[in-house]
């Protein structure tokens, strides 16, 4: 009887195993072959993006000689990673049928923008963007490998909620965090070496004069703009007067101020955002002049929040509620406009920031979709050789037609031309 039993165990073992071949025999093909389906719509998709051809995307319309490109966008970053933000190894179709993967390989979403606000940009091009509810500093290869690093908060440091950003020529970054009423500063290789928080209240836009050495601080919570040395770390003055609960409105006075920029002369430049204008003032914090109006219309405000300088001295603001950036002259004269409310390239939804690097690469950021777009601004002495260009080529075709088949003359496109609509 025993040997009987011992016979029917082994057929038992010896089906058992011959269905379980059979079953992986019938599931394998189907597994390569979903594979396979996924790895070609991906491909698909990738075909379609590359397919896209932003460089149609200009303002202002041809035939006007452009001024501004746009160049690209960027909201996630696309490798798979854990619950603390490490990078996983993706898993084969075998793994997740077997159930090896851990609590934190089940988590694979891509981290992705939710509310990003500053931005600043590496001597290496990269593209440094803060995002106070993911708790990370994102950092976007803008070549064309776009590969995303991060600074993650329970990682390189602690993160509450995250606004404004500054890099400085060496690399060291300045990171301002509110909720915690100080701003951090990074090395090079993301580390965190120091940190301020004398006279903080609520911290937010950021901006480096490397020429004078200064670390200009706007809170919104004092109405002040606070100023350091950017070597010690020491805060050496307050522009605005304080405590009077974002009810001041004199000139050289703010309410909630959002954000700074310094031009090449080391002038700063203030988004007063609850006054809907900006404020100028001189390397020494004295007022210099002031621009802008509440209202809709060309070259008005409405709770501008982001300002920035390219490298002709032009004015860039970000303006939150209408959705737009508006570039004006060093007079506060409107030169162009672009954006309104909408996902497409161009548009905004929910726009908080905007940025110029040293290549004037225009960045901005918007908090709705979680997303940062990157424009090229078309410089002055560019847009002069654009125009002399133009200009040879007709005389060109003159040459090459006869007289009598000559067309009449025409003006070339200024620049960035001025709108007449400017406010008081």
């Amino acid at each position: 009887m025993g040997q009987i039993s011992r016979t029917k165990q082994e057929l038992r073992r010896k089906w058992m195993t011959s269905a379980a071949v059979a079953v992986l025999v019938m599931v394998l093909p189907l597994g390569l072959q979903a594979d396979k389906k996924k790895k070609a719509d991906a491909a698909a998709i990738d075909a379609k993006i590359k397919a896209i051809d932003y460089s149609n995307i200009v303002w202002p319309n041809p035939p006007a000689i452009t001024r501004i490109r746009y160049k690209m966008w960027y909201s996630s970053d696309k490798a798979v990673r854990n619950l603390q933000g490490n990078v996983q190894k993706k898993s084969t179709w075998m793994d997740r049928l077997a159930g090896t993967q851990s609590s934190d390989e089940v988590f694979k979403r891509p981290f992705e923008l939710i509310q990003p606000y500053g931005t600043a940009v590496d001597s290496q091009g990269n593209l440094y963007v803060a995002d106070q509810k993911v708790g990370a500093i994102f950092i976007f290869s803008t070549s064309e490998t776009k590969n995303v690093d991060m600074i993650k908060t329970g990682v390189h440091a602690h993160f509450v909620r995250i606004i404004g950003l500054a890099m400085d020529d060496n690399d060291r970054l300045f990171v301002s965090d509110p909720g915690l009423r100080h701003v951090l500063v990074f090395n090079k290789d993301h580390k965190a070496e120091d940190i301020i928080t004398d006279g903080m209240s609520s911290p937010g836009g950021l901006a480096l004069d490397t020429r004078n050495r200064l670390l200009y601080v706007a809170d919104v919570d004092l109405d002040q703009i606070l100023v350091y040395d950017a070597d010690s770390l020491k805060l050496l003055r307050r522009i605005g007067t304080g405590g009077h609960k974002h009810e001041l409105t004199s000139v050289g006075d703010f309410s909630k101020p959002a954000g700074v920029a310094v031009d090449a002369e080391g002038n700063l430049y203030v988004a007063d955002t609850m006054n809907n204008r900006i404020e100028i003032f001189d390397a020494d914090g004295q007022f210099i002049s002031t621009f802008g109006k509440e209202g809709d219309g060309p070259g008005y405000f409405a709770r501008p929040k982001g300002v920035a300088i390219d490298s002709d001295g032009h004015i860039w603001v970000a303006d939150g509620m209408q959705d737009r950036v508006q570039v004006f002259n060093k007079d506060g004269q409107l030169l162009i406009a672009f954006g309104g409310h909408g996902l497409l390239p161009g548009q905004f939804q929910g726009l908080v920031s905007i940025s110029i690097d040293k290549k004037n690469r225009v960045f901005t950021t918007e908090i709705y979709p979680g997303r940062a777009q990157e424009f090229q601004y078309v410089t002055d002495a560019e847009a002069d050789q654009e125009r002399e260009r133009r200009a040879a080529e007709r005389e060109k075709a003159k040459d090459e037609r006869s007289p009598s088949q000559a067309p009449s003359p025409t003006t070339a496109p200024s620049p960035m031309p001025p709108t007449t609509d400017k406010p008081n």
